[in-house]
Formats: structure tokens, C-alpha cells, sequence
């Protein structure tokens, strides 16, 4: 789950199979039932994949998605990119060390953190580049670059093309957030 629609998502599916949920976070749900039968597991999977989620249940997959809905939370929805490590973050968030985190994410994901990272940040600069309300300094600054050409080096390098084409090419570019790193 990458947004508040998503969140919804899953509390409608949970709702209809008589599930509630205490917390329903970007990522993860508590639900308020102890445990679940085999046959109700089934079903909430089942449930989950028709709306385009997956239900995890063993640790390292877990670990990935919290690893996933850090990075996302931070590119997307705070504006807190530019002033944070983003390897403190993780391990903090997490209670890992980072080693263990990078390891673990390029072995299960087959791509490196800083990867995932770099290509979440590219689709976040396209949403801001369609928006039109920000200059490119001001995204790069932003978006935590050391400079525009900094920013579109990354940029042309996952896209293929420089901003100022991207901005010309329009919005049918932009990937889900879910999509990004496959």
C-alpha cells in the first residue's frame, strides 16, 4: 500500500469479511482479531490480490515492504528528503543495521537500495515537473541534489530523457509508486 486510497483498499476489503482494523498503516494492518484461520488467511489474500495488493507473511518479505514504505513515506509524502540520510533513516525505522537491510533488499528485490531510492526520487520529480509549480533548482534542492545537473543526470539516466523533454512529453510517463523497481 503506497497511499491513502490504497489504505481505503484494504479497509473496504477487510470491512466486507467482517475483519476490523485496529491500525492500517502505509504497508501493514493490525487488525484487531488475535489470530486468523487458514480459510480466513485465504480469503483476505484472495481479497487483497483482486484490488492489486499481496498479503506477506514471512519475515524477510515483511522487511522488504517496511523497507519499501520508508523510502515511499520519505520521497513522497514529507518534504523531508533533502535533510536526512536516507540509510539512518531505514536502519532507524527498522531497528536493523543497515548492512543487513542492503544485503537483504538486493538479495530478496535484486536491485540496491540506493537503486530503489534513485528511482522513487525520479518518479517523484516527474510529479512535481507535471504539477508545474516548481522551477528545476527548486526540485533538485528539494529532492535532496547536490545540483540540476546532478538531478538530471539521474534523471536522464532511468527515463531517457532530460526533464525539459519529460515536461514536453507529458503525464502517460509516470509509473504507480508500486511499479517503481520492476
Amino acid at each position: 500500500m503506497v497511499c491513502n486510497r490504497c489504505k481505503t483498499a484494504v479497509k473496504n476489503e477487510l470491512d466486507k469479511l467482517g475483519l476490523h482494523a485496529g491500525n492500517i498503516a502505509l504497508g501493514e494492518v493490525e487488525l484487531t482479531e488475535k489470530e486468523l484461520s487458514p480459510q480466513m488467511s485465504i480469503l483476505v489474500a484472495e481479497a487483497l490480490k483482486a484490488n492489486g495488493f499481496e498479503l506477506i507473511d514471512d519475515r524477510k518479505s515483511r522487511i522488504i515492504e517496511k523497507i519499501k514504505t520508508v523510502i515511499v513515506q520519505l520521497i513522497h509524502h514529507t518534504g523531508e528528503i533533502a535533510k536526512q540520510k536516507m540509510s539512518d533513516v531505514i536502519s532507524k525505522e527498522l531497528h536493523y543495521d543497515y548492512p543487513y537491510l542492503s544485503n537483504l533488499f538486493s538479495e530478496i528485490e535484486g536491485i540496491t537500495i540506493e537503486q530503489y531510492v534513485i528511482q522513487q526520487k525520479v518518479e517523484r520529480i516527474k510529479e512535481l515537473i507535471v504539477y508545474d509549480e516548481l522551477t528545476l533548482s527548486a526540485i533538485a534542492d528539494q529532492m535532496g541534489y547536490s545540483s540540476v545537473a546532478h538531478l538530471s543526470a539521474q534523471f536522464k539516466k532511468i527515463t531517457g530523457l532530460p526533464p525539459s523533454h519529460f515536461k514536453n512529453k507529458g503525464v502517460n510517463q509516470r509509473k504507480g509508486l508500486d511499479e517503481v523497481g520492476r
